[in-house]
């Protein structure tokens, strides 16, 4: 309750009319405060309806954190009014609620681990929540006492050491047992999930699908063992389950939505050993998964050659790069442009609706919808990804670090087709400059395309037409620009051209050209590809990847012809998972003795940058390259090879 002060009227005789009006003035003033909210609301966005929208369309929220947060006493509020962000979230236009649940998030001390600490007894007191306004609910199964995802499949601690026959008792018996205690608790979910984000497998190593280290692994036979463990589990104990319109429906989730070959390669495998499921769930977020379009053409095909529905069970973006809390945030600057809008209310909710608008057109009314990820997680102390940390999340809620509303949130109203509501088309508003460093010499190589801002604060690449470069600069150090025209805006684009430091005399060096030009691959050669996943990238557009789930071994190489004779240095950038039997950069046939520089792979994004320096070159010629050999399930990428003359 807000304090209240009280005013002493002056000792003043009032006539019977004075006392009548003032009665009146302050009944009105009282009025107008109690309409007024505490907070100005802030300005709208505008989003574009998507034709043809199914009236059940999926417009979903993962709120697994909110237990937590409102312990710590987070609050919510909509118009500066206080409310319950459930209630909130479905005045606004959502109609289902995610909800993940842990087996024993625990430490040895029998303290919460963080993140949501949500374990059954949390689960059902949301679920129940949710129920109660009216929502449907996805029930998320990890399968391990914390989190879940490509990189970490955790067994959970009570069943570490069980044989693969035990396992899938103990698989059965949890999941039945959730089931009926949530439907006992009047919150019998709509859908479960089984097994979160399962690239590689889940409950590792007896589902894993891929190597760990040297412990033995279940492949594809132990997670399908398992997956069928938990959809019995499931249908067994659905008092619908007899019904096909009314029974819960069951996904099997895995990250890396714009990646086709790996749901190819899961879900071929899933279905040639009968596993039981109803839909494909997908994690999209942009700026890590890869560009709209390979997620339209993943989901495309994956429905029709599985006959399966989809349904993006994670997808988020930024409404800002301010940061809430002392944890550095996962969405930063470059995010943007990676992700392909800017980090603004507008950006967050134009992102969405695009999101949207490519599930609502999976051929044959096959894609359900969509669950934003955890919209609710607002800077809270107490409320982090892990006891005593804070929330790398913050800026990519639907509710400001205070834990107000944003304007988009109103994506999931605004979407639906309405009478009178009318589409914008958007335009160019501002086209980013280009910065290009060269050597004294290089063939300078002007991109085909720039990015450009737009009024929906999207960021596209568009075709730009540069003017015409003095060959002659480019052989003296130093620094010009170049203009160029853009179809359908006056705006120009510019490029920063600097001349000057080491040639890098690789051709093709971060396979920008978007395939191997000027690289020669022997041995595995399926076991390669090049990817544009952004989070996987060092630097540009395209790197190199390795990945297989067999054994495979392969050398990625390039003979660079025509060298001064004198000493090099060969260098490149790689990230990857580890496990390994070979990996090393080498230098060959340059005129003296092999050499070769060992890499040990530390995890994901720990970008390291090997070289092998002194390189004599006597013959006027240097083979260069990566050397890889692996039992299986290695992964890496590689990108920003480079071979510079010493001086």
């Amino acid at each position: 309750m807000k304090n209240r002060k009280w005013y002493g009227l002056p000792a003043v005789r009032f006539g019977l009319v004075a006392i009548l009006a003032l009665i009146v003035l302050l009944a009105a003033g009282l009025l107008l405060s109690a309409k007024k909210p505490s907070a100005p609301p802030a300005p709208g966005v505008q989003v574009n309806p998507i034709d043809g929208l199914s009236p059940d369309f999926i417009m979903g929220a993962d709120v697994s954190m909110l237990h937590q947060i409102e312990a710590n006493g987070g609050k919510y509020y909509d118009n500066g009014v206080q409310q319950d962000a459930l209630k909130i979230l479905k005045n606004h236009g959502v109609n289902w609620i995610r909800l993940r649940i842990w087996n024993d998030p625990t430490d040895a001390n029998g303290q919460g681990l963080g993140g949501g600490n949500n374990d059954l007894a949390t689960t059902i007191g949301l679920a129940k929540r949710a129920k109660a306004l009216g929502f449907k609910v996805l029930i998320d199964f990890h399968y391990s006492d914390w989190w879940a995802d490509p990189s970490t499949q955790t067994m959970p601690k009570a069943w570490v050491g069980l044989t693969p026959e035990e396992l899938d008792q103990a698989v059965y018996a949890y999941t039945a047992d959730v089931i009926r205690r949530l439907a006992k608790a009047g919150a019998m979910p709509d859908m479960v999930q089984l097994g979160n984000e399962i690239n590689g497998g889940m409950l590792w190593p007896a589902g894993a699908t891929s190597k760990q280290g040297s412990a033995q692994i279940g492949g594809y036979d132990g997670l399908a063992a398992l997956l069928q463990q938990a959809a019995k589990a499931v249908r067994d104990n659905d008092p619908n389950n007899a019904n096909p319109k009314k029974r819960v429906r069951i996904m099997i989730h895995l990250a890396n939505g714009g990646d086709n070959k790996l749901y190819r390669t899961v879900f071929d495998e899933l279905t040639a050993r009968n596993v039981d499921f109803d839909v494909i769930g997908l994690s999209y977020y942009s700026y890590w998964h890869g560009s709209l379009n390979q997620l339209k053409n993943n989901m495309n095909d994956v429905s029709q050659r599985y006959h399966k529905d989809v349904v993006i069970a994670e997808t988020a973006y930024a409404y800002t790069l301010d940061n809430g809390d002392g944890l550095a945030n996962l969405f930063g600057e470059s995010e943007q442009f990676t992700g392909g809008y800017k980090a603004t209310m507008q950006g967050q909710a134009t992102a969405m609706r695009d999101v949207m608008a490519a599930v609502a057109k999976v051929p044959d009314g096959l894609g359900l919808g969509i669950f934003y990820w955890e919209p609710d997680w607002i800077p809270v102390e107490g409320a982090g990804w892990k006891a005593g940390e804070g929330d790398a999340w913050d800026n990519q809620a639907l509710f400001d670090f205070k834990g107000n509303a944003l304007p988009s949130i109103d994506v999931f109203n605004l979407v639906r087709p309405k009478a009178g509501r009318t589409s914008l088309q958007a335009t160019i508003t501002e086209i980013y400059p280009v910065e290009i460093k060269l050597a004294p010499g290089d063939v300078l190589k002007l991109p085909a395309t720039v990015s450009a801002l737009y009024s929906d604060d999207s960021i596209n690449k568009v075709v730009v037409t540069w003017d015409a470069v003095d060959p002659s600069k480019l052989n003296v150090e130093g620094s010009f620009a170049v203009a160029g025209a853009v179809a359908g805006t006056d705006l120009k684009a510019s490029a920063a051209i600097t001349v000057g430091g080491q040639k890098n005399y690789l051709n093709n060096p971060g396979f920008e050209s978007g395939d191997l030009t000027g690289w020669v691959v022997a041995g595995s050669t399926n076991a390669v590809d090049i990817s544009n996943e952004t989070a996987n990238i060092h630097q540009g557009a395209y790197d190199l990847h390795y990945w297989q789930d067999g054994p495979f071994e392969f050398t990625v190489s390039q003979t660079v012809t025509g060298l001064p004779n004198g000493t090099y240095t060969f260098s490149a950038w790689i990230q990857g998972g580890g496990g390994e039997k070979t990996l090393q950069v080498f230098a060959i046939d340059c005129g003296g003795d092999p050499l070769t520089a060992d890499i040990v792979d530390t995890g994901w994004q720990a970008w390291q940058n090997p070289a092998i320096p002194n390189i004599s070159v006597t013959n006027g010629q240097c083979t260069v390259g990566l050397k890889v050999s692996s039992a299986g399930g290695s992964w890496a990428f590689f990108d920003e090879a480079g071979l510079f003359q010493d001086k």
